[in-house]
């Protein structure tokens, strides 16, 4: 109901069907777009502001992206390697900016490899729905590094159903600490993987 609700309020239609393609890449995973009760539960306990820059690696049709950018007014940037979908969700960006009187600029699509996309100076938090094998996501999570380095800031981590090896590479291999774990209520229960994990790396300036 809330898949119904949700993408006629915005506008959009991001609800994955039949016809929906799968990407032939075996390094990248097939599209499934994040549930909206997820969205909810993840709003409740991660702040989010209109000051923040996310970026969706592995956005597909923009479902993320289009319902922070409403109801908080962030920035938010897409990143999709699919031309089908990045197409669905320029579609659905035209879509929702005809109803909706919002910024434009902080409404944005990629169309590129999740681990080419340049980090920019002010993206401070990267939302993962494991869209990929972790030898993207170690790429990924390198090229934040580097722009950290390059840009001294603290940045988040949101890996919804987030897979072992992400975990294990993230605990083991970097220094982003696990800040705090979302249990999705009446899932987790019966799926342990039905969580979000957010991690968060502090980089502290020397004095």
């Amino acid at each position: 109901m809330k898949e119904y609700y949700y993408d006629k309020l915005l506008n959009i239609k991001t609800r994955k069907n039949k016809n929906t393609p799968n990407d032939p890449f075996i390094h990248y995973h097939p599209y499934e777009p994040t549930p909206y009760y997820v969205l909810e539960e993840l709003g409740k306990k991660y702040p989010i502001s209109e000051q923040d820059h996310i970026v969706d690696f592995g956005c597909g049709l923009g479902r993320l992206n289009f319902y922070i950018h409403y109801f908080y007014q962030a920035s938010v940037s897409g990143i999709e390697r699919n031309v089908t979908f990045y197409e669905n969700a320029i579609e659905n960006r035209n879509r929702y900016l005809s109803r909706f009187n919002k910024k434009q600029d902080k409404l944005q699509f990629h169309y590129c490899l999740a681990e080419e996309y340049v980090i920019r100076r002010e993206d401070n938090c990267f939302y993962f729905f494991n869209p990929f094998s972790v030898e993207i996501f170690r790429r990924v999570v390198q090229n934040i590094l580097a722009s950290v380095e390059l840009i001294q800031r603290s940045v988040d981590l949101i890996l919804y159903y987030p897979h072992d090896d992400y975990i294990y590479f993230l605990e083991m291999e970097t220094l982003f600490e696990l800040v705090e774990e979302v249990r999705i209520p009446g899932l987790y229960e019966r799926n342990p993987y039905e969580r979000i994990l957010i991690y968060r790396l502090n980089y502290m300036v020397e004095a």
